[in-house]
């Protein structure tokens, strides 16, 4: 027999063997339970972050702009600036709104709202309201002279429902006067699940402007890019070509923030399990010692057979690797699964229970989402399996330093 498959052999039945004592079994068994823990609540919880941070830029993301320009005194000719806008490389969509913060008031209900006026036709720049909204949606609030969209967030605390009748304040236009008053009325109810619900109102670019200090224009040219995290460049370089009297923001400077926030938070949990794994990894050390303990009499036998002290030590570290194998497999299994399915669960669990885990107002979003990575699969799996090999180090080498005639004395 090779020297490969004899040092294959003898570590893989070592093992897998339960002819240990029962503390060396128990511990054996915490180690690759401890590593299978580790190992798939790191997948979970990464996938759980990746989540989050997919939500923030298709999402909330997908409903503001990743820039926009804006001018002191509201831009008349905003047509013509949308058009030029759209034709430099890596802008996917331009489009005027008009931004308004102020208060809704229903009955004896007040709620501060921010109200965005768009041109109906222009729509593609909130793809992502197209999902929750009908065609015929947009025709009627393009037909009407006082419809508006709320957040599902937004119209239920004002206790409100489609047809019912609402009253805008807004600041006055020269802030001196009195406040401006519109009546509305609530065409539909949008939910799309994330914060923005709680005070997000869309109504018409005409209806809007009339309520600010320069009917007739636009407050601004809403952005979407190809590339989000080249949203700030290309906003500064667009906003260099522009007369005086503009001014810019973007993404990073509105949801910068809870972006950091999300990676921040990726950063230190995965932190926390990792050193869970390095734990259980580690606790092979305590695990190959008492097998060496344990094993003596026959380490002194393999070497009076004519074993080498690298093939002792190729024994133990197999047996370390097949452990760490063995607990990473199951581990990863066990982590790909809850990440498939941890969204499905939490909402049965919720439905269950009667009860709601995340609420958008305290949370981004109202959910759990997840979004399995293959490439963070194979770091975690890689780390758990290098670590394991690392702990089978000093066990191993403990096995080689065994003498023959002080094991066999007392056999």
């Amino acid at each position: 027999m090779k020297a490969s498959s004899f040092t294959w052999l003898i570590g893989r039945r070592y093992a897998v063997s339960r002819r240990h004592s029962q503390m060396v079994s128990f511990i054996s068994s915490v180690s690759i339970v401890g590593l299978v823990i580790g190992v798939a609540l790191l997948i979970t919880v990464l996938s759980i972050m990746n989540g989050f941070d997919r939500e923030l830029r298709e999402r909330i993301l997908g409903i503001m702009p990743h820039g926009a320009i804006y001018h002191r005194e509201g831009i008349e000719d905003y047509e013509a600036l949308a058009e030029r806008v759209r034709q430099r490389p890596g802008i996917t969509s331009a489009a005027p709104f008009v931004q308004l913060e102020g208060l809704l008031s229903h009955r004896r209900e007040v709620s501060p709202v921010s109200l965005y006026g768009m041109p109906p036709g222009q729509r593609e720049s909130l793809a992502v309201l197209t999902e929750y909204l009908p065609e015929n949606i947009w025709r009627a609030l393009a037909e009407s002279t006082r419809g508006v969209l709320l957040g599902a967030g937004l119209a239920r605390s004002l206790a409100v429902e489609t047809g019912d009748k609402l009253t805008l304040v807004v600041p006055s236009r020269d802030g001196q006067g009195a406040p401006g008053i519109q009546a509305l009325e609530v065409l539909a109810v949008f939910d799309t699940g994330t914060e923005l619900d709680n005070n997000l109102a869309l109504t018409t670019l005409e209806l809007a402007s009339g309520l600010t200090a320069h009917p007739g224009s636009a407050s601004g040219i809403r952005l979407q890019v190809d590339n989000l995290f080249q949203a700030p460049d290309q906003v500064r370089t667009l906003l260099y070509e522009l007369p005086s009297g503009y001014f810019s923001t973007d993404w990073t400077r509105t949801h910068g923030n809870l972006y950091q926030a999300i990676h921040m938070s990726k950063q230190l949990v995965g932190l926390l399990l990792f050193l869970i794994i390095a734990i259980a990894a580690f606790n092979l050390v305590s695990t190959l010692i008492m097998v060496v303990v344990d094993k003596q009499g026959d380490i002194a036998i393999l070497r009076t057979l004519g074993a080498s002290s690298m093939e002792v030590l190729r024994i133990f570290m197999v047996q370390g690797g097949v452990i760490g194998v063995v607990g990473t497999s199951i581990g990863v299994l066990l982590g790909v699964t809850l990440s498939y399915w941890v969204t499905d669960w939490v909402q049965w669990l919720e439905g269950l229970l009667g009860i709601q885990f995340l609420h958008s107002d305290v949370y981004p979003i109202s959910y759990l989402p997840s979004d399995l990575h293959w490439p963070d699969v194979m770091r975690v799996a890689g780390t758990a399996l290098v670590l394991s090999l690392l702990a089978s180090l000093y066990p191993a080498w403990r096995a080689t330093r065994v003498q023959p005639a002080d094991a066999l004395r007392f056999e």
